[in-house]
């Protein structure tokens, strides 16, 4: 099993950014792929963006292009996203899933583990 807690968010103006981070606890010895996924109010969950277990491929969806960006420290077994630009669109519960499974599906029912999410709110 394994645990992920987010953390990092808040509110914040748009235009702003927020750094959110996803630790991962247990069994972390696996090459987890990481991704964020978002859920805004009366919304379903969405992919937001991935990384696999080296860092040497990302994935993401095209609201988060140019804008997000994906990191992961594996010493630390953490992930990050970094939120630049921040729209009002942005609005929503952001979820920290790890998958094993390969190759990296950008779905919910490709992840095996999930966190409790991290409200991020953008404010006009």
């Amino acid at each position: 099993q394994v645990q992920l807690v987010e953390s990092g968010g808040g509110l914040v103006q748009a235009g702003g950014s927020l750094r959110l981070s996803c630790a991962a606890s247990g069994r972390t010895s696996g090459n987890y792929a990481m991704a964020w996924f978002r859920q805004a109010p009366g919304k379903e969950r969405e992919f937001v963006m991935g990384i696999n277990w080296s860092g040497s491929s990302t994935y993401y969806a095209v609201s988060a292009r140019g804008r997000f960006t994906i990191s992961r420290d594996n010493a630390k077994n953490t992930v990050y996203l970094q939120m630049n630009s921040l729209k009002l669109e942005d609005t929503a519960v952001y979820y920290c899933a790890a998958t094993l499974r390969s190759p990296f599906r950008a779905t919910s029912d490709a992840m095996d583990y999930w966190g409790k999410g991290t409200l991020v709110t953008v404010s006009s």
